[in-house]
């Protein structure tokens, strides 16, 4: 306990879920995401443990400046989530540059902006952690180029693997399924996105509303097995599904 633990995406979804859990853990936590208002009110809530600052992570000046703001006021980061993401579905036909541009950059380039900078204040001890998805190997219609961009987020992760052994530095990458819970409102794709969808998995024989979802909330005791985890155990992969109860 007592770790401090910077989360991207962490205005809703499972960062927030993460945000929320740890601070009341009693970790100091930092909270990173593009939109400040809705940290700053999350925040507020999660207790004095919990500080908020804007952060896109896809631009790297936007991330510089977020850890210098939190080097003011943390002098060691303890572990990293690399949480934040960004996906929509497409066709090659149909794919627009700036949902191509988006996730390459949020989703490949941004991980790697922050842990950089993250790393300036880690030390023997520190834990990188880097959430993927199940695409990697279920091929869902439409989201190949998402798919990608976290099968590259797990080939990076083993790069590191090697490179920060050495300095004591863990990278740890967690594998999660179809999640959904308090403060996730939709997918904010338009109707005929959704539409286009829900149909072409439809066709591929996995429609949408038959498909295993697991509540944020049930992933959070093991994120907090992997953060406290002896630092003489190597947890490369963690995959986490959704299954049907019962």
């Amino acid at each position: 306990m007592g770790k401090t633990i910077v989360i991207t995406g962490a205005g809703e979804g499972l960062g927030k879920a993460l945000s929320r859990r740890f601070c009341e853990d009693g970790d100091k936590v930092v909270m990173l995401g593009r939109t400040l208002a809705k940290l700053e009110t999350a925040a507020a809530g999660f207790g004095p443990n919990c500080m908020a600052v804007r952060c896109d992570i896809g631009d790297p000046a936007s991330v510089r400046e977020a850890f210098a703001e939190i080097a003011r006021v943390h002098e060691r980061i303890d572990v990293l989530i690399n949480n934040a993401a960004v996906y929509v579905p497409f066709t090659l036909e149909g794919a627009q540059d700036e949902d191509i541009l988006s996730q390459v950059t949020t989703n490949v380039a941004g991980p790697v902006f922050v842990a950089r900078e993250a790393l300036k204040a880690m030390g023997p001890g520190g834990h990188v952690i880097n959430v993927t998805s199940e695409t990697v190997e279920l091929a869902i219609p439409m989201l190949w180029l998402y798919a990608a961009t976290k099968q590259a987020v797990e080939r990076i992760g083993k790069g590191w693997r090697e490179e920060l052994g050495a300095k004591g530095i863990r990278v740890t990458t967690v594998r999660a399924g179809k999640m959904f819970g308090e403060g996730k409102t939709g997918s904010g794709w338009s109707m005929e996105t959704t539409m286009a969808f829900a149909k072409a998995c439809a066709e591929a024989g996995m429609p949408m509303q038959e498909q295993p979802i697991t509540d944020f909330s049930s992933l959070l005791p093991t994120f907090r097995t992997i953060v406290d985890s002896p630092a003489d155990l190597n947890l490369d992969l963690v995959t986490l599904g959704a299954r049907r109860a019962g």
